[in-house]
């Protein structure tokens, strides 16, 4: 066999297999409802404004958690930085006591060095806790497509789950998420 007639037999086996599989099966049976009745051009558009609200309440709902966890998390980093540049004599150079009696030039700079090297493996511990929780919590089931305001008869994706996001369901305490 020549190295033209082995690309073709590859070439030949790969449309082969494309035609077999047609498209992609549908993600959930439930919501194929086969027609779906499209809903009026106003109907349409005050539900793309409804979808359109919840998904931003989500999305709000999930960058304050987000920023609560990271603040917390992040808090020992925030206060060792603080002090080390409000006492160092080149930056803020404060009058308190405890910049005159405690730290001089060298402890604010070991600071501020301290500080920025334990920022790193906070930002990774506080973004594992934060998507633990966002997978117990179910929070990014909470999104509703857009499909919901165009098509009559989308349900709720909450509602198959048990609950406001699947919050409702017992926990699941076999989910490990590796980071």
């Amino acid at each position: 066999m020549s190295a033209q007639d082995t690309e073709d037999f590859g070439a030949e086996n790969l449309s082969e297999k494309s035609r077999m599989i047609p498209s992609l099966p549908p993600y959930d049976m439930d919501d194929q409802l086969l027609p779906r009745e499209p809903r009026s051009a106003w109907c349409c558009l005050i539900w793309t404004l409804v979808v359109v609200a919840i998904n931003s309440l989500v999305f709000l709902l999930n960058f304050l958690l987000m920023f609560v966890i990271f603040t917390i998390v992040l808090l020992p980093t925030i206060v060792v930085v603080y002090f080390g540049f409000q006492c160092h004599s080149q930056v803020l150079h404060s009058a308190a006591r405890y910049c005159k009696s405690i730290l001089d030039d060298n402890s604010s700079s070991a600071l501020i060095i301290l500080g920025f090297v334990i920022m790193s493996p906070l930002i990774v511990v506080a973004m594992a806790i934060y998507c633990s929780l966002a997978r117990r919590l179910h929070l990014f089931m909470c999104f509703q497509p857009y499909s919901r305001a165009v098509y009559k008869g989308v349900k709720w994706r909450w509602c198959k789950e048990g609950g406001l996001c699947g919050c409702a369901k017992g926990w699941n305490t076999q989910v490990k998420a590796w980071v």
